[in-house]
């Protein structure tokens, strides 16, 4: 959107409304700006959930294995969990065959992986990109 339409729509003249988002911008409450693609169209129709349990929990297992997942771009989150499994992942891929060769060719050679289970969801309730602020 542009500066215009941002100040009408959060009532500001668009000069301090520009101000106001190069603050956000400079102090990070802004990080980036993206385009958010329809993965379908794109060829990658597939999100998976991954849980994983690692052989171990030190910090040397856990850091190897935070290092290898960044390098695959079909991983596109990643988070260490307390609870049940170590980590959680959300994969994107074109079909379950492509998941399937990524999860036997990768993620469980990597050597801190003891086990992966994968959840493969059903329908989208609801996706959002958006911060619950006040």
């Amino acid at each position: 959107m542009s500066n215009v339409e941002l100040a009408n729509e959060v009532g500001l003249s668009p000069s301090p409304c520009l101000r106001r988002v190069k603050i956000l911008e400079e102090s990070g409450v802004i990080e980036q700006y993206v385009a958010v693609l329809n993965g379908p169209k794109a060829g990658v129709g597939l999100t998976v959930f991954v849980r994983v349990w690692f052989k171990t929990q030190d910090s040397t297992i856990t850091a190897q294995f935070a290092e290898t997942v960044r390098k695959f771009p079909e991983v596109v989150e990643c988070y260490l969990t307390t609870g049940e499994c170590d980590a959680i992942m959300r994969v994107v891929t074109a079909d379950l065959h492509a998941y399937w060769r990524f999860q036997a060719d990768y993620l469980t050679r990597i050597p801190s992986v003891q086990s992966v289970k994968t959840d493969v969801p059903m329908e989208t309730i609801k996706r959002s990109y958006e911060l619950p602020l006040a």
